[in-house]
């Protein structure tokens, strides 16, 4: 009798993501990783006890992935315009690892974006803060007011309703990102929201 294949949980993982990725999370079940892997459902079981731990796992091997390609955005000559560009760019190369990790996954259901905002904001705030020279408060308004910006761009992007080139997206996210940059270090009454709009919208329109 030939030995049985055996696999890692890496591997059962890996080829679980593959599921994912090529027919979306609600393909996702025993029978389809195995059927990648080509073996039984039992190997599975080997290193998870149910569904929910495999699950469990894809979404942290998704985060790992998406983390990495945030800290390639770091590491760019525009570390913020980077990152909002390396946050859609994940967004059109794993477009369901991005629906996984920041969409709701079925009517009804909750969104996990506001806790990966959450997560990515406390990778990259201390590195906004030293390389932008913005106390904590500004660089969370910084950050929260970009974000929301890339999010939107993405969320168009992987329900294939963006209308703009990559071209016209970077040009997107500078337009902000200056902005936003420039309010917070100008502007102090920007972070604390105690703003006089119509005033300062008032100058800027009166302005020769």
């Amino acid at each position: 009798m030939p030995p049985s294949v055996k696999f890692t949980k890496e591997e059962i993982v890996n080829a679980a993501l593959q599921v994912v990725r090529e027919k979306g999370t609600a393909a996702l079940t025993t029978r389809q990783i195995a059927a990648v892997l080509g073996v039984s459902t039992r190997p599975i079981f080997t290193y998870f006890q149910n569904m929910q731990q495999v699950q469990e796992a894809v979404r942290q091997a998704a985060q790992a992935l998406y983390h990495s390609y945030i800290k390639k955005g770091l590491e760019q000559v525009h570390p913020f315009i980077g990152l909002g560009e390396q946050y859609i760019r994940f967004a059109t190369q794993e477009p369901e690892l991005y629906r996984l990790l920041f969409l709701p996954l079925a009517p009804g259901s909750e969104s996990k974006a506001m806790e990966e905002m959450e997560r990515t904001q406390n990778l990259v705030l201390e590195f906004l803060q030293q390389i932008y020279q913005l106390d904590e408060a500004a660089a969370k308004q910084f950050f929260r007011d970009v974000w929301l910006v890339a999010h939107s761009l993405a969320a168009l992007i992987v329900t294939n309703c963006c209308p703009y080139s990559p071209e016209e997206i970077r040009q997107i996210l500078t337009s902000v990102s200056l902005s936003v940059c420039k309010a917070c270090k100008e502007i102090p009454e920007f972070v604390t929201n105690h703003l006089d709009r119509d005033t300062l919208f008032r100058s800027i329109i009166e302005k020769e």
